[in-house]
């Protein structure tokens, strides 16, 4: 997550950590992410300003990711402070086979005893 117009990073999961270091808190994104092409900070620029999500596919070494980008937003003021981001290869995407493409019957939930059945 970063914060203010300069994208500072303010939290960061595991894997960003491993990739970036623990010393990448609390620096601008544009410091850290050095291996993103511009058209990433475009992205996180238009996020911030707009106060809506963004995504797009670019390149990152000789795979393809999946940036996305939502804007944090004050509830009190509905301003934007920050935005949220998420990166992902295209190799970690879901592949959709048989048991995806099936449409499952929804759960049923059992009746409270403490509740009287439906008519009917």
């Amino acid at each position: 997550m970063c914060l203010g117009p300069a994208h500072a990073l303010v939290f960061a999961n595991p894997a960003f950590v491993a990739a970036y270091g623990r010393l990448a808190i609390g620096t601008p994104a544009r410091e850290v992410m050095i291996d993103l092409p511009a058209a990433a900070f475009a992205l996180f620029d238009a996020v911030f300003d707009r106060g809506r999500p963004l995504a797009r596919w670019m390149r990152r070494g000789d795979e393809d990711w999946r940036l996305t980008a939502a804007p944090r937003v004050d509830p009190e003021t509905s301003e934007v402070y920050g935005i949220s981001l998420h990166r992902r290869a295209r190799s970690d995407l879901p592949l959709e086979g048989p048991s995806r493409s099936r449409r499952q019957e929804p759960l049923s939930v059992p009746a409270r005893p403490d509740r009287a059945a439906p008519p009917g």
